[in-house]
């Protein structure tokens, strides 16, 4: 089937049809969330709602762990105060953020080119929030276009709003296009430079 029906390539050429591919992506997360040890068994999850494509994702993946890891995931309200504010008003355990390897290529290559690398906050797997919460990023592994395929082939319900891009992220996307995993080789270099 993946031959006859692929919807994705990897760079390696393998191709993935679309139950395969919705297989993977799913085997993906689970692997992120062991990986960086990001939900443990009894956690409340928040998470804020939206129809923007990574949320959406965001959600349905969510509503996938409340099935398999004993978690109480919780929709919050928009932010009144600070995000440490919210989640310490709403007794959550770890923040869900819909950040991308795409979103947190740009954010290390901008910062360090505008030298503001003190400013390079919430780009980890996993980020201290407060005394007791977490942020967690379940899409940090996932480029755009993955997550954006995943969507589709769910059928699920999304908007996708066109972002003026600055000459950065343009130049960063050419990269890709040219050079295909330069996205993952920055965020990878850039952890490696901190651990």
């Amino acid at each position: 089937m993946c031959n006859l029906k692929p919807v994705y390539e990897f760079t390696n050429k393998r191709k993935l049809c679309k139950n395969c591919f919705i297989h993977w992506f799913e085997k993906k997360i689970l692997y992120t969330i062991r990986k960086y040890k990001m939900i443990q068994r009894g956690d409340i999850v928040g998470y804020f709602k939206s129809k923007h494509f990574r949320s959406v994702v965001l959600e349905e993946i969510l509503n996938m762990i409340e099935k398999h890891i004993y978690v109480k995931i919780k929709k919050l309200p928009k932010i009144k105060d600070t995000l440490t504010k919210t989640v310490d008003r709403l007794k959550v355990d770890k923040l869900v953020l819909s950040s991308s390897l795409d979103l947190t290529a740009y954010h290390i290559v901008n910062e360090v080119i505008n030298g503001d690398v003190e400013n390079l906050d919430y780009i980890f797997p996993v980020e201290k929030l407060g005394k007791k919460s977490k942020i967690i990023n379940p899409l940090y592994l996932f480029l755009d276009r993955e997550i954006l395929l995943y969507a589709k082939l769910k059928k699920l319900k999304f908007k996708v709003s066109k972002v003026r891009k600055d000459k950065i992220e343009k130049f960063i996307d050419k990269l890709e296009e040219k050079h295909p995993e330069i996205k993952r080789a920055i965020v990878k270099g850039y952890l490696r430079t901190i651990n």
